[in-house]
């Protein structure tokens, strides 16, 4: 099966060009929306921003396939006198990375450019260098005062992201900032896409649902699953390519980009479902890699498991390079079998059998 053709690809880079910081995701909703429409009955929005494309409202059993559409992020903290700008996260933004970066800052007036800082390498101490920390990184957008700045637009509450956009490296790698978890946006309209150009008539709702703020505490799911209400939910999310260096796979496990979805076990991964994914998988020769996570899976996937009495949750994941930086990394035919692996498994899933572990 063919999936990622041109007019796919051009969506992808469109919507990760575009930002989305946690917090302020609507734009990038808006071109999500505007790609799926023609494969989905409806829309249901909320609040907060999540979005949420409907096949077949009316009926009674509902499925959710999920991912999360923010991005990690900056806020303006802080402007000192002489004009610099001190920084807070917005999500896991990684303070190692950002030396020497540029950035553009979200206000009012428009996109005012900047750049991170740093100390020249003449000017450190041999043997007692500093690294980068939170406290210690700043922001330089040209001002000569904290007056200059404030009246270029620039003021404490700010959203701040880094501009770096899609690119392929080796023809079958994708690379960009907020791969985390645009990806998951992308593979649920594909498998939408397909469900309508194959004309499949699913015998239960299904909800292709873009959630937000899921790099603060999963609270776009939270809110979404219980205005939803579904009876089962295949998340998709991102994981590690534990296979790059200074990444201990005895503690983060064994999971490599080019080698296929990633089938999560957690408590909050109910096993009937799981089961039948890899089931799913197997049939359709799909590859695929496990993964265990301890407690909880740290994805939006806890956020429907433990919502409503309990709903049938699993996670299929995206193996990921460089994970919250801005230069993440990501197969091709990865993409491709995660989008194959949720669709063939929504052609498997039967309501009225249920994945009760009593029956």
């Amino acid at each position: 099966m063919k999936i990622l053709g041109k007019k796919s690809l051009a969506f992808l880079e469109k919507y990760l060009n575009n930002p989305s910081p946690t917090g302020y995701e609507w734009e990038g909703q808006k071109i999500w929306m505007e790609y799926l429409k023609p494969y989905v009955d409806n829309f249901i929005t909320d609040t907060y921003g999540t979005a949420v494309g409907v096949i077949n409202p009316d009926a009674s059993h509902k499925v959710v396939i999920e991912g999360h559409s923010d991005e990690i992020s900056w806020y303006v903290n802080y402007i000192t006198d002489k004009g610099l700008i001190y920084v807070i996260r917005n999500g896991g933004s990684d303070h190692q990375i950002a030396p020497s970066k540029w950035v553009n800052i979200h206000t009012k007036k428009g996109i005012i450019k900047g750049v991170f800082g740093w100390p020249a390498i003449h000017t450190r101490k041999n043997g007692k260098e500093e690294s980068p920390k939170l406290e210690n990184i700043f922001i330089d957008i040209g001002a000569k005062d904290k007056a200059e700045v404030e009246k270029m637009g620039v003021h404490v509450g700010c959203v701040i992201t880094y501009p770096d956009t899609f690119q392929i490296i080796n023809k079958n790698k994708f690379i960009c900032r907020a791969i985390d978890n645009r990806a998951g946006g992308f593979i649920i309209a594909e498998v939408g896409r397909l469900l309508y150009e194959n004309k499949i008539d699913l015998p239960f709702g299904l909800y292709i649902t873009n959630s937000v703020q899921e790099e603060v505490g999963l609270r776009g799911a939270e809110m979404i699953t219980n205005t939803i209400k579904p009876d089962v939910a295949i998340v998709t999310d991102v994981c590690h390519d534990t296979t790059t260096p200074m990444i201990n796979q005895k503690q983060q496990g064994d999971t490599e980009m080019g080698k296929g979805p990633v089938i999560s076990y957690a408590p909050a991964v109910q096993n009937k479902l799981r089961e039948k994914i890899i089931e799913t998988a197997e049939t359709n020769k799909i590859p695929f890699q496990r993964l265990a996570s301890s407690r909880f899976t740290g994805t939006d996937t806890d956020a429907f498991a433990y919502s409503n009495g309990g709903v049938a949750s699993a996670l299929i994941s995206l193996p990921l390079r460089y994970m919250h930086t801005t230069v993440e990394m990501v197969h091709k035919e990865d993409l491709e079998n995660v989008i194959r692996l949720i669709y063939e498994t929504l052609l498997k899933i039967d309501l009225k059998k249920g994945f009760s572990y009593f029956d």
